[in-house]
């Protein structure tokens, strides 16, 4: 007998018991087929990555401050090696620090008080503008020079985001879905830089300044989220990886 040898009435409180257990098996199955789809999605999906906004967490930092090419905070790394890594500075909200009002402080020690955001290899702080002060000690600093070096010509594919929002704020922080804030953002002063993707390795970026050093914000508002091609000076400047290059060379990628 099978199920379709029994004749269900759809007024009666059970079904007969061979239909029961055929539809029981069926949902069954289906549930199983649905959780296991879920599963297989969610693996060959890629990884976005964890990045932390630490909202809400203020925290004090001392550092040397530079202005150039955008406000930042060098700090000497924990350890014998006493490396160097250099932290973006940026405003709360979508604004860039503006440098003009801390340029007295340039390449001088300081204290000041912000909310760490990062991803992978990439830090910034949200520094409270008004808390930016002389320090008041000797602080164990950086001692390596922070001039900057040119490394070599390079031509580089990727997008320009803004380093805010893909830092930490947001994510993923980029493509086209995040076009509108990205544009907000680099527009208020936040640092734009190009972000390569690389197969074997976190994703890499990329300070974009024009070729004498200054802001190009203004200059690439129509190609944030887009898939462009820079060549360009690569500069280090700290750990700090800065593309000189004119925007007008930018060079717009096929989708």
């Amino acid at each position: 007998m099978n199920a379709f040898d029994e004749f269900y009435i759809g007024w009666q409180g059970r079904a007969p018991r061979t239909i029961g257990l055929f539809v029981r098996k069926m949902i069954i199955a289906l549930c199983m087929s649905v959780l296991a789809f879920g599963g297989i999605l969610a693996f060959v999906q890629h990884s976005i990555g964890i990045a932390i906004f630490e909202w809400g967490t203020h925290k004090m930092f001392t550092g040397t401050l530079r202005t150039s090419p955008y406000p930042h905070l060098s700090v000497r790394q924990p350890g014998k090696s006493a490396g160097q890594s250099d932290y973006l500075l940026v405003a709360p909200f979508k604004h860039g620090l503006d440098p003009a009002p801390i340029a007295v402080l340039d390449g001088k020690p300081v204290t000041l008080i912000g909310t760490l955001i990062f991803r992978d290899n990439e830090t910034m702080i949200e520094a409270l503008p008004e808390t930016i002060k002389p320090a008041s000690s000797n602080p164990d600093l950086p001692i390596t020079s922070h001039e900057s070096q040119l490394t070599n010509r390079v031509t580089l594919r990727g997008e320009i985001v803004d380093s805010k929002c893909y830092f930490g704020v947001m994510n993923p922080g980029r493509l086209t879905p995040h076009r509108g804030c990205a544009v907000r953002c680099i527009s208020g002063g936040i640092p734009p830089v190009l972000l390569v993707q690389q197969e074997d390795r976190p994703p890499t970026t990329y300070l974009l300044v024009s070729n004498d050093g200054s802001s190009v914000n203004k200059q690439i508002l129509d190609m944030v989220a887009e898939p462009i091609e820079i060549t360009a000076d690569l500069v280090q400047q700290g750990s700090l990886k800065i593309l000189r290059a004119n925007p007008s060379t930018y060079r717009r990628l096929k989708k």
